[in-house]
C-alpha cells in the first residue's frame, strides 16, 4: 500500500498516462482528472478560515477553467480517485463549495461509474442513488417520460441540467452526461419552487483545450443497437468546440411490442478558456419515438392481503395490453448560454441563460382489471379474463402538446473578511417563464362506453383493434371526461412565471467552525385556461389565475475538525406552488369551490445532521446523515377522476443514509449506499399519520465494485458487478396495494487492446427476476428481464 501511495504522489507531466481503475489506460490530462472527480493538491485551496476548500474547477464538466488547468499540468499531484466524489463540484455558481463542504446530503454518480455500468439514460444513472423511485403519471392527456420521486416526494419538476431547470416531459438519454448530482432535501434557496425531496442536477460534457475523439457502439439482447460519438477539438489556446451525437434503437427484454428509437445531438463551443471571462454556448436536442408501457393492472384477488400486479398471480410478464396505434413522439431542444467572469480573487459573477422548446404527440392505453378479470383470477381460468383498455370518458386520451420556456439565473460570489471573520456571500436573481398548450382528441364511433376493444388477459393482440374504432377525432361532448372543477374541456393553455431573489452568507467564526444562513423570496404568477365544447350546458370556458409570494429561509452549522472531515447541521425549507408546472402537470391546478382555484402551496421543512469524510489520501469518501422531512398540504392525483386532491394535513419521512465510494486497494474500486426510512402519511381523505407513504421503501441499498487485473499488460481485464435492492412498497397512501421487493444483479467484464480500444460485456438483471420499475396506484410496469450488451469503444 505504501508503494502505491508513493506512486500516486509522483508528479504528473503532460505525457503521463494513468491506468484507469474503471478498466484501462487513458491519457490523464488535467481535464480527465477534474472530470472524473478526483482531487489534486493544486486544485484544492484550503481556506485560511479553516478547512473549507474551494476548487478552481468546481464542475466535473466545467469548460470555464480547463485552460487554466492546462497551464498547471507540471505542478499537479494525483491524490484522489474518481469514485471518491467528496471533492466533486456542484457545477453552479449558487453552490460554490464542493460536495464535502456543502451542508446537505449530495449523492454523485461519477463519470467512471457511468462508463463501467454502460449507463444509457438518466433513469439508469439514478438507480445508484438511494431514495429514488420512478413512477408514471397520468391525467387529462396523460404523462410519461421521467417521473422520479426523491425520498418519497415527486421530483418530475426538479430535474436540472447544469443548474437550469429542464421543463420537458421525456425520457432523458445520457449520451452527453459527465456526471449526475442528487441534492437531497428542500433547496428552494438554490433552485426556487419545488425540491421537496431534492433536486437532480445533470452535469453535461463541455469543451476542453485538449483534442479528444471517442466512438462507442453497443449491441445485444432484444435487438439493442446504440452508437455515440464524442469529438472535442481545440480551435486555439482559449477556444474549443465539442460535439456529441447519439443514435439508438431497442426492444425490451421480457415485454412484447415495446420499443424505443431515439437520436440526439449536442454541439457546444467555449470561448475564453483559461481567461477571466469564459462563455459556453450549448445546444442539446433529443428526438424519441417509443411505445408507452403502462404495464400490469393492480388488483386484489382472492387470498391476497393487498392488491398486486396481475403478473404476481402468474400472468406472463411479457404481456402488453396496448394497441398498435399507441405512440409517444417527443422533440426536445434546449439552447444554453453560460457566462463566468472573475473580477478578482474575491469577486466572481455567473449568468446562465436557457431557452427550451418541447413538443409531444401522445397516445397510450391505460390498463384496468375489471370484474371479468378479477373473476378469472379468482377461478384460475385466466383465458376467460379480459383487460380493459382506454374508454371514452376516461383518460388518458390522445393529445398533442407544445411548450416553450425561458430561464435566466445571475449570481455574484464575494469572498472577503470583516475583522477576524471570513465571509463567502452568494446573491442573485432567478427568473423563469414556461408556457404550454395542448389539445385532446377522442376516439371515433363511441360515446361514454368502451371505445377500444378489450384484450384477452393471457393472449393480448394489439393488432386486432380496428383502426376505425380508435381513429382520432375532434373532441365530442359525449366522449370527453368530466373532470371535477374543470368540466369537459379538450383544449388548455397555461403559463407559469417566477421571479426570485436569493442571498446567503457563510461566516467562518474560527478555522474549523462556520455558520451559513440565507433566504430566497419568490413571486409566482400563473394562469390556466380551459376551452372547447362551450356550447354544452354548465361547461363554460374557465381561467384559473393566481399570484403567490413566498419566503424560504435556510440555516446551517458547519464544522471541519480535520481537513478530511466535515460535520454539519442544516435547516432548510421549500415551497411548491400549484399551477406552476404547466408542462408536466396535465391538470396543474387544484379547483376549489364556485370555479375558483385552491392556491395553497405545499410546504416542506428539512432537519438534517451529518458528517462527510475523505480518507486514505482522498482515495475513499464516506457520508452519514440523519434527517427529518416534514411536508404540509401534501397533494396527489386521484387515479379515478385525475383531479389534484389533498391527501391529508401532513406527511413525514425521516431516516438515515450512508454511502462510501473510492478505491479500497490498488485496482479495486467500490461504491455502496444504504437508506433506512420511516415514511408516514395520512390516508387519502385525512386522518392520523400512521400509513406508509406510497412508493417509499423502509430499506434500500446499492453496491457496485470492480477490480482491474494485470493493468498495462496484453492480458489485462476488469471484472465487476453489483446489486440494487429496494424493499417492497405500497402503491397508494391507503396502503391497499403493493409491489414486492426489487433485487437486481448486474455485472461487467472488459479488456483493453492497447491504449485506445476497449471491448466489454455488461449483464443486467442476471437472475431474470420479475422487478417493477415504474409505479402508480393502479398499475406497475415490469422491468426488463435478463439482458446482455456487448460494447466496443475507440478513444483517442
Amino acid at each position: 500500500m505504501s508503494r502505491f501511495i508513493h506512486q500516486c504522489l509522483k508528479p504528473v507531466s503532460a505525457a503521463l498516462t494513468l491506468g484507469s481503475v474503471a478498466g484501462g489506460a487513458y491519457a490523464a490530462d488535467t481535464t480527465a482528472l477534474h472530470q472524473s472527480g478526483s482531487s489534486t493538491s493544486e486544485e484544492k485551496r484550503t481556506s485560511a478560515a479553516g478547512g473549507a476548500t474551494t476548487t478552481p474547477a468546481q464542475s466535473t464538466g466545467d469548460a470555464q477553467t480547463q485552460g487554466v488547468q492546462a497551464t498547471q499540468v507540471e505542478r499537479i499531484h494525483v491524490i484522489g480517485h474518481p469514485f471518491n466524489t467528496m471533492h466533486a463540484g456542484n457545477d453552479m455558481g449558487r453552490l460554490p463549495q464542493d460536495v464535502m463542504h456543502t451542508p446537505q446530503t449530495i449523492d454523485v454518480v461519477p463519470r467512471e461509474l457511468i462508463k463501467q455500468q454502460n449507463v444509457k439514460s438518466l433513469d439508469e444513472a439514478l438507480r445508484n442513488v438511494p431514495g429514488i423511485t420512478a413512477s408514471v403519471g397520468e391525467g387529462a392527456g396523460g404523462l410519461n417520460g421521467d417521473q422520479f420521486l426523491i425520498r418519497g416526494f415527486p421530483a418530475q419538476n426538479d430535474i436540472y441540467e447544469d443548474g437550469l431547470r429542464d421543463f420537458g416531459v421525456y425520457s432523458r438519454d445520457s449520451f452527453n452526461y459527465d456526471s449526475v448530482n442528487v441534492i437531497k432535501g428542500p433547496s428552494s434557496q438554490v433552485f426556487g419552487n419545488g425540491t421537496t425531496g431534492g433536486a437532480i442536477n445533470v452535469v453535461t460534457k463541455t469543451p476542453t483545450v485538449n483534442d479528444h475523439y471517442n466512438v462507442d457502439f453497443s449491441g445485444g439482447s432484444a435487438d439493442y443497437f446504440r452508437g455515440t460519438v464524442d469529438v472535442n477539438k481545440r480551435i486555439n489556446d482559449t477556444t474549443a468546440f465539442r460535439l456529441e451525437g447519439l443514435g439508438a434503437s431497442n426492444n425490451v427484454v421480457g415485454r412484447d411490442h415495446v420499443w424505443d428509437h431515439r437520436w440526439g445531438i449536442a454541439p457546444s463551443i467555449a470561448f475564453g478558456l483559461g481567461t477571466k471571462t469564459t462563455v459556453v454556448l450549448q445546444v442539446t436536442h433529443e428526438t424519441d419515438n417509443s411505445i408507452p408501457d403502462y404495464g400490469m393492472p393492480v388488483v386484489q384477488a382472492r387470498g391476497s392481503a393487498y392488491g398486486r400486479p396481475i403478473s404476481e398471480y402468474g400472468v406472463p410478464r411479457q404481456n402488453w395490453y396496448g394497441k398498435q396505434q399507441d405512440h409517444n413522439h417527443t422533440d426536445d431542444t434546449m439552447e444554453t448560454l453560460r457566462l463566468k467572469h472573475i473580477f478578482s480573487d474575491h469577486l466572481t459573477f455567473h449568468n446562465d441563460l436557457r431557452f427550451g422548446e418541447y413538443s409531444r404527440d401522445f397516445e397510450a392505453s391505460k390498463v384496468q382489471c375489471g370484474t371479468k378479470c378479477v373473476n378469472a383470477l379468482n377461478s384460475g381460468n385466466y383465458g376467460a379474463g379480459v383487460i380493459t383498455r382506454n374508454t371514452n370518458g376516461s383518460v388518458p386520451l390522445p393529445y398533442k402538446q407544445n411548450s416553450w420556456s425561458f430561464q435566466d439565473v445571475a449570481s455574484l460570489q464575494a469572498d472577503f473578511n470583516t475583522g477576524f471573520l471570513r465571509h463567502q456571500v452568494v446573491t442573485g436573481f432567478d427568473m423563469e417563464y414556461v408556457h404550454d398548450s395542448r389539445h385532446q382528441d377522442t376516439y371515433a364511433g363511441a360515446s361514454l362506453i368502451h371505445a377500444v376493444p378489450t384484450a384477452n388477459m393471457l393472449y393480448p393482440d394489439p393488432h386486432n383493434v380496428p383502426d376505425a374504432m380508435v381513429r382520432r377525432v375532434s373532441a365530442q361532448a359525449d366522449s370527453m371526461p368530466n373532470i371535477a372543477g374543470i368540466g369537459k374541456k379538450p383544449n388548455s393553455r397555461g403559463y407559469g412565471f417566477d421571479t426570485g431573489i436569493f442571498l446567503y452568507d457563510q461566516i467562518w467564526l474560527t478555522k474549523w467552525a462556520s455558520i451559513k444562513g440565507g433566504f430566497r423570496w419568490d413571486r409566482w404568477q400563473s394562469n390556466y385556461w380551459t376551452s372547447g365544447l362551450s356550447e354544452l350546458p354548465d361547461n363554460p370556458d374557465k381561467k384559473f389565475p393566481q399570484t403567490t409570494n413566498t419566503f424560504n429561509p435556510t440555516a446551517s452549522l458547519v464544522l471541519t475538525p480535520a481537513k478530511w472531515q466535515t460535520v454539519y447541521f442544516t435547516y432548510a425549507s421549500s415551497t411548491t406552488p400549484t399551477g406552476m408546472y404547466v408542462t408536466s402537470g396535465a391538470i396543474p391546478v387544484r379547483p376549489g369551490s364556485q370555479g375558483t382555484v385552491d392556491t395553497r402551496p405545499q410546504r416542506a421543512r428539512l432537519y438534517e445532521v451529518g458528517s462527510k469524510f475523505s480518507l486514505l489520501h482522498d482515495r475513499l469518501g464516506a457520508t452519514i446523515s440523519l434527517f427529518r422531512l416534514d411536508k404540509d398540504n401534501a397533494l396527489t392525483t386521484d387515479p379515478v377522476s385525475n383531479s389534484t386532491i389533498n391527501t391529508g394535513a401532513q406527511q413525514r419521512n425521516q431516516g438515515m443514509e450512508l454511502s462510501v465510494g473510492g478505491m479500497i486497494l490498488p485496482g479495486w474500486n467500490v461504491t455502496a449506499t444504504y437508506a433506512l426510512y420511516d415514511p408516514k402519511t395520512s390516508p387519502n381523505g385525512g386522518g392520523k399519520m400512521h400509513n406508509q407513504i406510497q412508493y417509499v421503501p423502509h430499506n434500500q441499498a446499492t453496491l457496485w465494485s470492480a477490480y482491474e487485473a494485470f493493468s498495462g499488460t496484453p492480458w489485462n481485464f476488469t471484472i465487476g458487478g453489483g446489486l440494487t435492492w429496494r424493499q417492497g412498497v405500497y402503491l397508494d397512501n391507503n396502503n391497499t396495494t403493493r409491489v414486492p421487493a426489487n433485487v437486481d444483479f448486474d455485472s461487467v467484464i472488459s479488456h483493453h487492446f492497447g491504449r485506445h480500444w476497449q471491448v466489454s460485456l455488461n449483464g443486467y438483471n442476471l437472475a431474470n427476476r420479475l422487478n417493477y420499475n415504474s409505479l402508480f396506484s393502479g398499475y406497475a410496469t415490469p422491468a426488463p428481464g435478463r439482458t446482455f450488451l456487448g460494447r466496443l469503444t475507440m478513444d483517442y
